[in-house]
């Protein structure tokens, strides 16, 4: 049986194996930092495998760099030992829910989320720092390494809890002003990115500060080729005083898909645009739309070949391509009387020759063609892009902060999203039945806007929200209203407005999914005796015979292991005793696991009967040696194909 490796892969190594698997000539061995052998790539032979002419270290060309990249980029490799741990009484539905809400550092946590929610996310959402000069950027260090730096640091205690404020204040006076900026959000970006299913979509909201640094950021990890839009959203009609010169009454929004598969959604008509489909036949409600060119482009020497008659029986209320009888030629003119052409060639008008309508204009002695533009096809109602510049009230600064205020005490968060504008993006970007992770949470916007879209569209969209717990200043109307960190204003506003929604929803609502699972980041489960057992030696290894620490619950372990065998933090859990032992049993049976001691082989027996895809245990769960022994032929007898570990 084997162990668990309990800390998530790390990157690089996996994109060792990757480039071993198709050119294993330019895997070497090296001894790594701790004097250990490991794989290395030898990067002179990758590039005479991967390009003819090699480019030199001086050479010219396009780039974008900044100082502590590369260190960056590792960054987003490196692996994590760091946990998430469930708080119950801070969630809401904690057993049934699939919605998470989690509290820590985001880079440690989209880490978290990488083993087993790689290529699963849907549609990313954030609102990252603005970088204006007065907001605050994650403190993350590269002079020297994560564990050296928290060591030196004071941020954490020996007991791995965090004493100081994880963010800085990056002021433009700053003479790393753009570079902190910039080694803030790459790093979170790549990660983000392996989050990002196939067909799924991340959108940006930023300003003027750094948009432009974003766009190339974007353009690099995500691919120039996968942006879809730099949308401009009106969000302060009247403009903010923020400029000397011009007031600024707008934001941006970067979009990118993850690969070419991404499939816009669509938005639904207005009912002023339903009104213009007034006409009615067999086939449903339709508006006109004329086939006669308008506009630029529109005269016959622009498309000749979009110049033809077309044949039609007013008697008959037949149309051809070709002369019948009684039939009369029909030509697209211009008001001037000169040639013009149709907006489709012959074979496309061949195709939808069905759709085609033929009708007297009005007071002069000549016909029109037109198109016949369905409301429905399908069965699905007709839909209409999104546009790139958004000018609505609902999307507005001040429409946020009015909803925020009617559910939350005032001034207890400055600068809320609109849940209708956020909403808009999850209709364009999801399907019903999406996951949805929006790692700056703030006043969790984006998990308001995903259960009032599923109450409006009877949707399962799951979310994930991810937010540092930053403490609230001691004299802001936030502390005043009994809220010490920012975690506790967002998971507040999500009961509200959950409880909200679903009253207003009725008997739609009833199966809504208004809880979430609040699950906070911590140091690792396991003494250190688990991942650097040679550190140990007989005089000590007596007193850490249990790897586990000792403050830690059976729940914060499955936790631990969930990640690792690629089981969803928002999978469906229950609590069962068998044989006398209390046993967790996730997804209907696809684990079971047990982190009590004393376990018997009447439990052990009791599972294997149940035969899980996996069965985990800690090593020192066992009643006794004979428990051990059996443990296999038990697994063999009843559940062979079983796959067990211990941790």
């Amino acid at each position: 049986m084997n162990k668990l490796r309990m800390k998530s892969l790390d990157a690089a190594d996996d994109n060792v194996a990757k480039i071993a698997a198709v050119f294993p000539q330019c895997v070497t061995e090296r001894l790594n930092k701790d004097g250990k052998p490991e794989l290395a790539i030898d990067f002179d032979k990758l590039r005479d495998e991967v390009s003819k002419d090699l480019i030199d270290g001086g050479e010219e060309r396009y780039q974008f760099t900044w100082p502590d990249k590369r260190a960056a980029s590792r960054l987003a490799n490196e692996a994590t030992d760091k946990t998430l741990r469930p708080d119950l009484d801070a969630s809401v539905d904690f057993w049934n829910t699939k919605n998470l809400y989690i509290e820590g550092d985001n880079l440690d946590v989209l880490k978290v989320l990488r083993e087993n929610y790689l290529g699963a996310v849907k549609m990313i959402y954030i609102d990252p720092p603005y970088n204006t000069g007065n907001d605050f950027v994650y403190n993350d260090d590269f002079a020297q390494s994560r564990e050296d730096f928290e060591a030196t640091s004071g941020a954490f205690d020996e007991e791995g809890n965090q004493l100081i404020d994880p963010m800085q204040r990056n002021t433009e006076s700053n003479g790393r002003f753009h570079t902190d900026w910039l080694n803030m959000i790459y790093p979170r970006l790549k990660v983000a990115r392996d989050l990002l299913a196939d067909d799924g979509v991340i959108f940006i909201s930023i300003d003027d500060n750094e948009v432009r640094n974003l766009k190339i950021i974007c353009d690099e990890i995500l691919g120039e080729s996968n942006f879809i839009a730099q949308i401009v959203n009106v969000n302060n009609i009247a403009g903010r005083s923020d400029s000397r010169h011009i007031a600024t009454a707008h934001e941006y929004l970067l979009m990118y898909q993850r690969t070419s598969e991404y499939t816009s959604k669509g938005l639904p008509l207005s009912e002023e645009q339903k009104k213009e489909y007034r006409f009615e036949d067999s086939k449903g409600k339709y508006r006109q739309q004329g086939l006669r060119k308008r506009g630029s482009g529109a005269r016959r020497e622009d498309r000749p070949n979009m110049f033809y008659p077309i044949y039609y029986s007013p008697s008959s209320d037949i149309v051809a391509l070709e002369p019948f009888s009684e039939s009369i030629a029909i030509y697209p003119k211009l008001s001037d009387g000169a040639d013009g052409r149709w907006r489709w060639g012959k074979e496309t008008f061949a195709k939808k020759i069905d759709f085609v309508e033929v009708k007297l204009v009005q007071g002069r002695n000549e016909y029109d063609v037109y198109e016949k533009v369905y409301l429905g096809e399908d069965g699905d109602e007709r839909t209409m892009k999104m546009k790139s510049f958004l000018m609505d009230a609902r999307y507005t600064s001040d429409t946020a902060t009015t909803e925020y205020r009617s559910l939350m005490p005032a001034k207890t968060f400055d600068t809320p999203k609109s849940s209708s504008f956020i909403a808009l993006l999850t209709q364009i970007g999801t399907d019903e039945d999406s996951i949805v992770l929006d790692f700056f949470s703030g006043s969790a916007t984006t998990a308001h806007a995903v259960m009032k879209l599923n109450a409006e569209d009877g949707g399962k969209r799951k979310f994930i929200m991810v937010q540092l717990p930053e403490i609230t200043d001691e004299k802001s109307e936030a502390r005043k209203a009994g809220y010490e960190t920012i975690c506790q204003i967002g998971e507040e506003r999500i009961r509200r407005a959950g409880k909200k929604i679903k009253e207003e929803a009725g008997l739609q609502g009833q199966d809504l999914d208004i809880g979430f699972r609040v699950l906070k980041l911590d140091s690792s489960n396991m003494e250190d005796v688990f991942y650097t057992p040679e550190d140990f030696d007989a005089r000590n290894i007596f007193t850490t015979v249990d790897n586990v620490k000792s403050d830690r619950t059976p729940l914060d372990l499955l936790f631990q292991v969930l990640p690792e065998l690629n089981i969803e933090l928002s999978a469906r859990i229950r609590n069962e005793e068998l044989g006398g032992r209390n046993v967790f049993i996730v997804d209907d049976g696809y684990l079971i696991a047990t982190f009590d001691t004393e376990v018997n082989e009447s439990t052990v027996t009791e599972i294997a009967k149940m035969k899980p895809q996996y069965f985990v245990m800690r090593d020192a769960s066992a009643a006794n040696d004979n428990v051990l022994d059996n443990f296999e032929q038990i697994f063999r007898h009843y559940s062979p194909d079983t796959i067990r570990r211990i941790l």
